[in-house]
């Protein structure tokens, strides 16, 4: 297990995910010891979000690689065309495993953690189409976390978050702002 005894909070999202990213972002203190880890399932396009997000927040903005280690305070961002894992040394890029169709970077993520992460989880689940992530919030669960998904009639693209619904383990549907909220509740029970 990777000795960690902050939260991390996955924020899984796709099309329409950018509104939901800077929603969230401008709503959250720099200090409050979380690490936010921003999964959207991008498969062609270079991604620009490590570039566009720290417009909307006081945190560094990072964009994953190899080895990166996870810090709290700190927004990471997935490249594309990768699966993410983490472990005790921190993030590691894989090539991604569904090449064909919808991608599931993010329930490969959600997955990861349930397995190596020791600190308190939370599973946010954005606009965006498809069920990704959806198939991992079972296990997020299992161990302990909370999971989240974005109010479908804040959701520029509402297939994700419904999916998730759908699951059966989703605890809270709740705006973008009312989600920053809540990560900030989470985390100073935490303190």
């Amino acid at each position: 297990m990777l000795a960690s005894n902050f939260p991390i909070v996955c924020v899984g999202g796709s099309a329409g995910g950018l509104d939901a990213y800077i929603r969230l972002l401008r709503n959250l203190p720099t200090d409050m010891g979380v690490a936010i880890i921003i999964v959207n399932h991008i498969r062609s396009m270079p991604t620009q979000l490590h570039k566009v997000l720290p417009y909307f927040t006081g945190m560094p903005v990072d964009l994953i690689t190899e080895d990166l280690l996870i810090e709290p305070n700190h927004v990471f961002v997935i490249p594309e065309n990768r699966d993410l894992h983490v472990d005790k040394d921190g993030f590691h890029l894989a090539p991604i495993s569904k090449p064909r169709g919808w991608p599931d970077v993010i329930t490969v993520f959600l997955r990861s953690l349930t397995n190596c992460w020791d600190g308190k989880l939370i599973a946010v689940i954005v606009s965006g189409y498809d069920g990704d992530g959806a198939a991992a919030l079972g296990g997020i669960k299992q161990v302990g976390g909370i999971t989240i998904a974005q109010k479908l009639s804040t959701a520029k693209q509402p297939g994700m978050p419904e999916s998730a619904i759908a699951s059966g383990y989703v605890d809270l549907v709740l705006s973008p702002e009312e989600i920053a909220t809540e990560i900030v509740r989470i985390a100073q029970a935490e303190a």
